[in-house]
């Protein structure tokens, strides 16, 4: 048992009985436990298997190679359009869980099964997703602005060009990116933290909403 996960368990407004019952599931899986990207996190043989989470609304088991499971049970579910091989099991109670203890089980071993296989998915590039005209034309005014864009990782451009692309019109379009310009200077994802205030950094967690103004 990991000391730090101890001390997250410890801290726990809500959830704390949820996820301390996912742990032991996952502890009685046989796999290693450490404290990742401020949360729970469950590896085999130096590889991450999944992550135990927590929102307002539910919390869970965020399994990092998701999409490669069966998922038979249909219980599934894929967080954002964005997220290609992440997969969480979502819980809204203890009972939930405590209903559903075999289930979970299985989805671990299967999950664990995936990794030993070394199975991988093919995941789409940057240069598969749509492109709005609407950025290239910025593009074109601002060259600083495109290099910016391009100095970002894949998956912060993925999320930048998905978001921009699902407004219907084109001046909806224009305003999303005049909007997100300084923070893709920056360096930053669309979900990035820009506050510093984040617990799950790099990640936003909300906590910018509640900052005090002078």
């Amino acid at each position: 048992m990991n000391e730090k996960v101890n001390t997250y368990l410890e801290s726990l407004k809500v959830w704390q009985k949820e996820l301390t019952l996912l742990r032991e599931i996952a502890l009685n899986s046989n796999l290693e436990e450490d404290f990742k990207w401020r949360n729970p996190c469950y590896i085999h043989e130096n590889k991450n298997i999944f992550l135990l989470f927590k929102f307002k609304n539910f919390c869970g088991i965020s399994f990092f190679k998701g999409a490669l499971l069966k998922d038979k049970s249909n219980l599934l579910v894929q967080q954002t359009e964005n997220m290609q091989l992440v997969r969480q099991l979502r819980f809204e109670n203890i009972d939930d869980i405590i209903k559903n203890e075999n289930l979970i089980k299985a989805y671990i071993s299967e999950a664990v099964e995936v990794e030993k296989s070394k199975i991988k998915i093919k995941t789409k590039k940057v240069s598969d997703f749509k492109f709005p005209e609407e950025l290239k034309q910025i593009f074109n005014e601002n060259e600083e602005f495109e290099k910016a864009f391009y100095s970002l990782t894949p998956g912060r451009q993925k999320g930048y060009l998905l978001y921009f692309e699902s407004a219907k019109q084109s001046k909806t379009k224009i305003a999303r990116i005049k909007k997100y310009e300084q923070r893709i200077f920056n360096g930053k994802g669309i979900n990035d933290c820009v506050c510093g205030l984040s617990k799950k950094m790099p990640n936003c967690d909300g906590s910018h909403k509640f900052i005090k103004n002078n």
